[in-house]
């Protein structure tokens, strides 16, 4: 996964405003305690990152994967 992804994913899921409040502010035990936003900026893994954000924000397996999108 690309970075880009993780921003769409986030955005998809909580809308782009708080997602990058929520990148800023969201803690993540998994992540060494680090907020997503820090996590990608020391170059982890964005799927991993996007996974413990789903996993602290309790968001549901079959929303994981993002919403479809038609190709062009």
């Amino acid at each position: 996964m690309r970075t880009s992804d993780f921003w769409r994913l986030m955005d998809d899921e909580f809308g782009p405003a708080y997602s990058r409040t929520l990148a800023q502010t969201l803690h993540l035990s998994g992540l060494g305690d680090r907020t997503p936003a820090a996590a990608l900026q020391a170059g982890a893994d964005p799927k991993a990152v996007w996974l413990a954000v789903c996993e602290m924000q309790d968001v549901p397996e079959y929303r994981r994967l993002g919403r479809d999108v038609k190709p062009r």
